[in-house]
């Protein structure tokens, strides 16, 4: 099974050794950096469910961390709890005006943590599967969309092909039945698709290059 993911930001070597142990010990997956440009810079090979970061931290504060974080569309749901000794309601109104989502005031007990990392995961968790279903959704609506803008002039299509095939037909005109066959199994292959799309279900994108992705039919 999976672990979920924490990134500690802390400059205090042995404040962050603590969290470090203590969220290894209740099975997490702890990365660790010692400022925010360093977790800006880990944030290029791992998205963790939660960060936790002090408030004041040379080069670049936990605040300004979790702004970054927050204009960025790929981090948004990150669940940013920010460590300070500031209790004032001021301090937290501007932590949150900056979208911090939760605060925890040192020195920090371990339970009170643990329950909030745990309360942030959920959170996190809940967050990126309502963006799944939206995103399902829209995928399912343009499918129908596409397969009724298709189906229309594939139905005048058909009816067409059937009255110049019946013409030729009078005429005897042989040499034209292999042309019919062809444009007959691309009619029936566009069907499958207008079907395929109208009826669209649990859509999956998959991998078609390298450079490209596209939406499973079958």
């Amino acid at each position: 099974m999976k672990k979920n993911t924490v990134l500690i930001v802390e400059d205090e070597k042995d404040t962050l050794f603590i969290l470090d142990k203590l969220l290894t010990k209740n099975d997490f997956q702890v990365y660790t950096s010692t400022n925010g440009q360093e977790a800006l810079k880990l944030l290029e090979d791992i998205v963790p469910q939660v960060i936790i970061a002090d408030w004041t931290m040379p080069i670049m504060s936990g605040l300004e961390l979790c702004n970054s974080i927050k204009k960025n569309e790929k981090f948004k749901s990150i669940y940013f709890i920010i460590l300070t000794a500031r209790a004032s309601l001021k301090d937290r109104v501007t932590g949150l005006d900056l979208g911090a989502d939760d605060f925890l005031v040192k020195p920090v007990q371990n339970q009170e943590l643990l329950a909030r990392i745990r309360s942030g995961i959920r959170i996190h968790n809940l967050q990126n599967e309502l963006v799944k279903i939206e995103h399902n959704k829209a995928l399912i609506e343009m499918a129908c969309t596409i397969g009724h803008k298709i189906n229309n002039p594939l139905s005048s299509l058909v009816v067409s092909i059937h009255n110049i095939e019946e013409e030729i037909k009078k005429i005897e005109k042989k040499s034209f039945e292999e042309d019919f066959v062809i444009i007959s199994q691309s009619i029936e292959r566009i069907k499958i698709l207008v079907n395929d799309l109208t009826h669209l279900q649990n859509p999956e994108i998959i991998d078609y290059t390298s450079d490209n992705k596209m939406l499973k039919l079958d």
